[in-house]
């Protein structure tokens, strides 16, 4: 091959070797990720699952893809990095350089003290860790605002990278041209040549370029504004969120293994309905009241006889002292034996403690009167003291094994009742239409305790079962008819049994001499609405 413009040709091999750097440059470079957070086909899956699940993250990824880029990404990330036991955060040199400030962002939160409390509530459990997106939501919004500069750089950064690979292909273009125009001595023309190397020198300036950019973009992302007290703030706060709806849970009877097996559509509906109900604001009260009811049981033990103190008369065969039964070892004095037995004689171990619990259903009339709304010490409606109790009385039924029923009243014509069986789920939506309802008006004791009274008839003559507890809580004090009275008698001598009466700030009703006074076989009266102990009694001997 000839001269041309007089230049003389290059040789391919020397073409080659100058070339050499930017040889399938493009082919070679790392790949870049577009995800912080490292994860695996089934937490993707997880995250796809929820976010199609939860219209408050698709509203939320609506919101911020209006007016920022990647930010789909970004919800992805902090939601994995919430889920996921040991996330696990990509090197900055390993992201698509788009994704820098999602980066940094992730890498600030993940850092913080704060996260690693918030995943302590979120770990492996996919709602609270959606929960977790939407409380940082505002948080993340700020952060994206005060890194739109550095976000614009990292967008040159990338266009700067691409612009290089390109010129880094381009080099390998124009050497393969100039190879397949060289001549059998691997001579090549100065046209071919001068093409190489004008790409060779544009890929070194798109190079250079691309450094440049991605440094300027590394010193915009750093001198963004308060990234990392934001990130610990946002952390701070959707901890605080998360605990907060698994404490309401809690109060509220709701337990961790219920809740993940509820779908999540369920759960967040079920979160709304205890953050924005009527007793909502009691939830504290509540989880307090079924605390200390878990105590007093533990404190219990069914059927004993309690401390010994002596020895005393009776047939109570569990409580014979040896030397009584002894006898039955001599035939002689068997019959002795029998007779005493017959005539109660026996010599019993004699004991104080608690009173043998009940067998029947547990009954707790709740007066939802007018004035059971008004507000004690504390600010702790009536209501809510009587509706906190009658929760802890649910659960002190379902660990006996018991029926509850929760019978709602005010006047005589106002009365609504709530039947919880033991053999099956009390089912939370249930327990929150009994917490909810109030009915208003008067006060009439007897439309309450004639329905629990027939209640226990109808368990009595269907199960044979006796010895249920009726708990009045009332405010007030009203009559009852002589005829409704001794019919109430009758009933209490044959079906055997009690009546616990709570005077809710009511000095008249819990006066020697008043109807509730004549209708309990053990009545006290609670003045302070925040002491839940006042009521701890109930719990010990129910």
């Amino acid at each position: 091959m000839g001269e041309t413009s007089g230049r003389t040709p290059g040789r391919l091999d020397e073409l080659a070797s100058r070339a050499g750097k930017w040889l399938g440059r493009s082919a070679a470079a790392p790949e870049r990720h577009t995800a912080a957070v490292v994860a695996d086909r089934f937490d993707r899956i997880t995250w796809r699952d929820t976010y199609e699940q939860s219209a408050g993250l698709r509203d939320v990824a609506a919101e911020l893809n209006e007016r920022y880029r990647y930010t789909t990404d970004l919800l992805t990330d902090v939601f994995l990095a919430a889920y996921k036991v040991g996330p696990r955060l990509r090197e900055r040199a390993e992201m698509d350089p788009s994704r820098l400030v999602n980066h940094q962002v992730i890498t600030s939160l993940v850092e913080s003290l704060e996260f690693a409390e918030l995943r302590r509530e979120t770990a492996g459990d996919p709602y609270a860790a959606a929960m977790a997106v939407l409380a940082q939501a505002a948080a993340l919004r700020g952060m994206l605002e005060r890194s739109r500069s550095a976000q614009e750089r990292a967008e040159r950064a990338k266009q700067a990278q691409q612009d290089a690979e390109g010129a880094a292909d381009a080099v390998g273009e124009a050497l393969q041209q100039a190879a397949d125009e060289a001549d059998w001595s691997n001579g090549v023309g100065a046209s071919a040549a001068d093409a190489v190397q004008q790409a060779i020198e544009a890929a070194e300036t798109a190079d250079a370029a691309a450094r440049q950019a991605a440094q300027d973009a590394a010193q915009a992302l750093a001198a963004a504004p308060g990234i990392r007290a934001a990130a610990r703030n946002a952390a701070a706060k959707a901890a605080r969120a998360v605990r907060e709806e698994a404490a309401l849970m809690r109060a509220w009877g709701v337990g961790s293994g219920e809740l993940e097996r509820m779908p999540f559509d369920q759960r967040a509906r079920l979160a709304e309905r205890l953050r924005s109900g009527r007793l909502a604001q009691w939830a504290e009260l509540i989880g307090r009241f079924r605390q200390m009811a878990g105590g007093e049981r533990a404190r219990k033990v069914e059927n004993a006889t309690g401390e010994l103190v002596g020895v005393t008369l009776g047939d109570d065969l569990s409580r014979v002292i040896p030397s009584e039964l002894a006898n039955l070892g001599l035939p002689e004095l068997r019959a002795v034996f029998a007779a005493r037995y017959a005539a109660g004689e026996l010599m019993l171990y004699d004991s104080q403690g608690e009173q043998a619990t009940g067998q029947g259903a547990i009954i707790a009339c709740v007066d939802t009167s007018h004035s059971m709304y008004e507000a004690g010490p504390g600010g702790v409606t009536r209501e809510a003291w009587a509706k906190a109790c009658a929760l802890a009385l649910l659960d002190q039924a379902r660990h006996a094994g018991r029926d509850f029923v929760g019978v709602l009243f005010s006047a005589a014509d106002k009365i609504k009742v709530f039947r919880f069986p033991s053999g099956r789920p009390a089912g939370i939506a249930r327990i929150l239409d009994f917490a909810e309802t109030f009915l208003g008006g008067g006060t009439s004791y007897q439309a309450p305790l004639t329905a629990a009274r027939e209640l226990l008839e109808e368990e009595f003559n269907d199960t044979a079962r006796t010895r249920g507890d009726i708990v009045m809580i009332t405010d007030d004090e009203c009559g009852v008819t002589e005829e409704w009275m001794r019919g109430w008698n009758d009933a209490k001598h044959q079906l055997g049994f009690r009546v616990f009466g709570v005077a809710i700030g009511a000095p008249r009703a819990a006066e020697t001499g008043s109807v509730l006074e004549a209708l309990c076989d053990n009545l006290r009266s609670i003045e302070d609405l925040t002491d839940v102990h006042a009521a701890a009694d109930l719990f010990r001997v129910i």
